[in-house]
C-alpha cells in the first residue's frame, strides 16, 4: 500500500511539471517595421503653365498698364512665376499681332491672351493653326461664332464702373448748379471709336450722371485711336471751349484730364473723369474719379481653369459682384456726400436693384425703347438677333462677353462720328 501510494505521489507530481512546463511560450522578437514607402510629390500644375500677353500699347497706356497689373496679380495668386509669363509690348492691330501669337505658341505657351479689340483676328488664325493652345481675345466679340473650341473672349462689366463714375460726376454737377457757378449741364467725352464698347460706357456714364441732374446732356468728341495723348488733350479742349464743365473719357492716356487741369488752372470751373488709372498724380484737383477695370479677376478665373483642366467658357464677363469693376479714390474736389451716393449705387447694381441701362429712364428719338438686338451675325455692325432688352432693361454682356449695347440714347449728340 505505501509503495502504492508512493507511485501514484510521483506520477502527480510528474503530470504537475509536464504541464507547467507546457504552459510556457517562448516569446517571438517583434518584426522591425516596414519603412515607408517614399513617393514622388505630385507635380504642382501651376508649374507646367506658360502665359502670354500681347499688348497693343505698354505701360504708359491706363489700359495696357491695367492689363499686365491684372495679369501679374493672378499669377503671383496662382503660383505662377514670372518666369512663366512672356509679354509682348506695342503689337498692332494687324498681321504683327498673329506673328506674335506664333512666336508665343512655339514658345510654349500654354494659353495666349491679346488686350486690343482688333487683335482678335489674328488671334483667331493663329488658333486655328495651334490647336492645344487656349488664345483669349479681350473685348473679343468672334469667339463664339469662330467654330474654334481653344479661342475664347473676355471682358468686365464696364459699363457698371461708368455708371458709378458719372454718379460721382453728377454730383459735383449739382454742386455747380446749386451754388450759381453752372447754368448750363453740359458734359464732354473724350471717346477713342464709335464702338459698341465705347457708347455702352459713355451711355452709362451719362445715365449715371442724369440720376442725380436729369437735364444733364453730353457731346462726344471722337479721337479715332486708342492711345494719343495731344489728340485727347485736343478734343477735351474742343468741349471744354464748347461750354463743357466737366469731360469723361474713353481713350487710354492723361491727354485729356491734364488739359482739363490747365483750363482749370486758368481760372475756369471744369473737372475730369478719367479711365483706367486714378489721374489724380496728372490732375490733382481736376480729376474727379476713374473708372477702372480689375482685370485680375478675369485672368485668375480663366488661369485656375486652365490649371484646373477645365474648360474655359468661350464668353466670360464679370462685374461688381465679383469685384472686377470699381473707380477710383475720389479727389479733393469732390462734392460733399459723393461718398454715400457712390456706395448706395454700389449695393443697388450688386444686389440687382438698379439696372444701369433701366429703359424707364432714357428713350431713342423721343421714344422709349422695348426692345433692341444685341448680337450681328453677318459682319455689318448692325445687331440683327438676340433679344437684349429684358424686363425692362437692356441686359449688356450676357449674349456675349464684350459690349453690344449700341443704342444712340437722347441727350447724347456724336460731334464728329463720320
Amino acid at each position: 500500500m505505501k509503495k502504492f501510494l508512493a507511485l501514484l505521489l510521483a506520477l502527480v507530481m510528474s503530470l504537475s511539471l509536464v504541464a507547467c512546463g507546457g504552459g510556457k511560450t517562448e516569446e517571438k522578437p517583434a518584426e522591425p517595421e516596414k519603412p515607408a514607402e517614399t513617393q514622388e510629390p505630385a507635380a504642382d500644375p501651376a508649374a507646367e503653365v506658360k502665359v502670354g500677353l500681347i499688348c497693343v500699347h505698354d505701360e504708359n497706356s491706363g489700359y495696357d498698364a491695367a492689363h499686365i497689373e491684372g495679369l501679374k496679380t493672378a499669377c503671383t495668386k496662382l503660383g505662377i512665376a514670372d518666369s512663366q509669363i512672356i509679354m509682348k509690348y506695342n503689337i498692332p492691330e494687324d498681321e504683327t499681332c498673329f506673328d506674335m501669337a506664333v512666336e508665343l505658341a512655339e514658345a510654349g505657351c500654354s494659353i495666349v491672351f491679346s488686350d486690343s479689340y482688333g487683335h482678335q483676328t489674328y488671334m483667331q488664325q493663329a488658333a486655328s493653326e495651334f490647336e492645344d493652345v487656349i488664345f483669349v481675345a479681350c473685348t473679343g466679340d468672334m469667339a463664339a461664332n469662330s467654330g474654334l473650341s481653344n479661342l475664347k473672349n473676355m471682358f468686365p462689366y464696364t459699363y457698371e464702373s461708368r455708371y458709378v463714375s458719372g454718379i460721382v460726376a453728377g454730383m459735383k454737377l449739382k454742386e455747380l448748379m446749386d451754388a450759381g457757378k453752372v447754368s448750363d449741364p453740359y458734359i464732354g467725352y473724350v471717346g477713342a471709336f464709335p464702338y459698341a464698347e465705347v457708347v455702352c460706357g459713355y451711355t452709362a456714364f451719362l445715365l449715371g450722371i442724369q440720376s442725380i441732374v436729369p437735364d444733364a446732356h453730353m457731346d462726344v468728341q471722337y479721337t479715332n485711336s486708342w492711345y494719343d495723348p495731344v489728340a485727347e488733350g485736343e478734343a477735351a479742349n474742343i468741349l471744354m471751349a464748347k461750354g463743357c464743365v466737366i469731360i469723361g473719357q474713353h481713350a487710354d492716356s492723361t491727354g485729356a484730364p491734364s488739359a482739363v487741369q490747365a483750363v482749370k488752372d486758368s481760372g475756369k470751373e471744369v473737372y475730369s473723369v478719367g479711365y483706367n488709372i486714378d489721374m489724380l498724380s496728372v490732375a490733382p484737383t481736376a480729376a474727379l474719379t476713374s473708372a477702372q477695370n480689375n482685370w485680375s479677376v478675369l485672368y485668375k478665373a480663366t488661369l485656375e481653369k486652365l490649371i484646373a483642366g477645365e474648360e474655359i467658357p468661350t464668353d466670360f464677363a464679370t462685374g461688381a459682384k465679383d469685384g472686377a469693376v470699381m473707380i477710383s479714390a475720389l479727389g479733393e474736389s469732390c462734392a460733399e456726400g459723393t461718398q454715400e451716393a457712390v456706395d448706395a449705387a454700389w449695393a443697388g447694381i450688386k444686389d440687382g436693384s438698379l439696372k444701369v441701362f433701366d429703359t424707364s429712364t432714357f428713350t431713342v428719338g423721343g421714344e422709349t425703347v422695348t426692345t433692341a438686338f444685341g448680337l450681328d451675325t453677318d459682319g455689318d455692325w448692325v445687331n440683327d438677333t438676340g433679344e437684349a432688352i429684358v424686363d425692362g432693361a437692356f441686359q449688356e454682356s450676357v449674349l456675349r462677353s464684350a459690349p453690344y449695347f449700341a443704342l444712340r440714347i437722347d441727350g447724347i449728340t456724336e460731334l464728329n462720328n463720320n
